[in-house]
């Protein structure tokens, strides 16, 4: 059996790095998977280096300007233009074309990724033109961001009758329902096909101390992460906890980090390079401090770890709010706004949640990208009968 997946990531690489854990989870039940990336290449993302049915294709990539996601950029940083926005189309509805895949699955549309309408339009019309139409499926993260305008509910729905026969929901519907995010319409409703979460393997036991017992603080690069960071280099410069903290910032932000280990001494404060270990260090850690986006909180649930979420909340984004304010209902997390983020109001919030223990999530939504595999393997069956 074969599987198209088409996504593009604008900002972060949460949607490439779920269609990637999707597309390794059907390869490992023998599909044969193309993954259609349409944002910025990610060399630290990359399908199963074994090669089991995986590959990716590139089309020419895209970036928001920010959190401005009606301002889409080409790979040299200008605005993309006409020609660029073809080109891609041309070369996904040619990929369908030479493919023809059993399966077809769009990450995030037509919930969101209004911007690109055009190319999936395209693609969602060629595909239903094909001899052999494939099982067409949508699919989305626990939270959605908000429709801004009521019309947008309505050309979600249009759509979803129009070209799909399902929507992976990749959460857990007792923790986080999508309605929480999204007025779903009784139309919607029937289409839903909760997965569980998507997560990675809980990392391997090993010998490692690394992070024992510390406050460990990730925050993504650049602007996203500054603010967090800087925050908990100043609540570790004051001594507020015995622990001491290790920053994780990216690796392309040499300046900054160099100017956080300066405001500390080394007894309280560790910063360093972004660790492929960073789970294991989750694990041994006191406390967590950073963003919510899907990947981090779920890290940090399935750790167990007490957590400080700041969401992030530039421009008109909304999603990492609403999962912070959701999670937070539980003991063990806590939620600061990005406004009101200095180092008082954070070491009060870890005050909050040092010590306490997280609910365990339930093994069974933890397996969202095999589950995913049995729902569409099901759904292909009862459509072939």
């Amino acid at each position: 059996m074969k599987l198209m997946i088409a996504v593009t990531h604008l900002l972060g690489t949460g949607h490439l790095s779920r269609a990637l854990a999707l597309a390794e989870a059907f390869a490992a039940r023998g599909w044969s998977v193309d993954v259609v990336s349409g944002g910025r290449p990610a060399p630290h993302l990359t399908p199963n280096p074994t090669g089991a049915g995986a590959t990716l294709h590139q089309l020419p990539p895209l970036a928001s300007d920010g959190a401005d996601f009606a301002t889409l950029l080409a790979a040299d940083g200008r605005p993309a233009d006409a020609a660029l926005f073809a080109a891609r189309q041309a070369m996904l509805t040619g990929l369908l074309d030479s493919l023809r895949p059993d399966v077809l699955i769009t990450e995030l549309f037509p919930f969101g990724r209004r911007a690109l309408a055009a190319e999936f339009d395209a693609l969602l019309e060629r595909a239903r033109a094909l001899p052999r139409p494939p099982l067409t499926l949508a699919s989305v993260r626990d939270i959605l961001a908000p429709p801004s305008k009521p019309k947008r509910v309505a050309e979600t729905e249009s759509r979803l009758l129009s070209f799909y026969d399902g929507v992976l929901v990749h959460s857990d519907p007792a923790l986080i329902p999508l309605e929480d995010s999204w007025p779903l319409t009784p139309a919607m409703r029937p289409l839903l096909r909760y997965t569980g979460f998507v997560v990675p393997p809980p990392p391997v036991p090993g010998d490692g101390t690394d992070g024992n017992a510390e406050i460990l603080v990730t925050a993504g690069g650049g602007p996203v992460g500054r603010p967090v960071f800087e925050a908990a280099a100043r609540c570790a410069a004051f001594g507020a906890f015995p622990q001491r903290w290790r920053l994780l910032v990216a690796k392309g932000d040499a300046a900054l980090a160099d100017r956080l280990r300066a405001m500390a001494p080394a007894d309280r404060l560790l910063v360093e390079p972004v660790r492929p270990d960073f789970r294991a260090l989750l694990g041994r850690a006191s406390a967590a401090v950073g963003r919510c986006g899907y990947n981090t909180a779920l890290d940090c649930l399935t750790a167990g770890v007490p957590s400080v979420f700041c969401p992030f909340e530039d421009g008109r984004e909304v999603e990492q709010t609403i999962r912070a304010a959701i999670l937070a209902r539980q003991p063990g997390i806590a939620t600061l706004r990005e406004a009101d983020l200095t180092p008082d109001s954070l070491a009060q919030a870890l005050q909050s949640v040092l010590g306490a223990r997280i609910p365990p999530l339930s093994p069974a939504s933890l397996t969202g990208a095999a589950r995913s595999v049995e729902i569409v393997e099901a759904m292909l069956a009862e459509k072939t009968s």
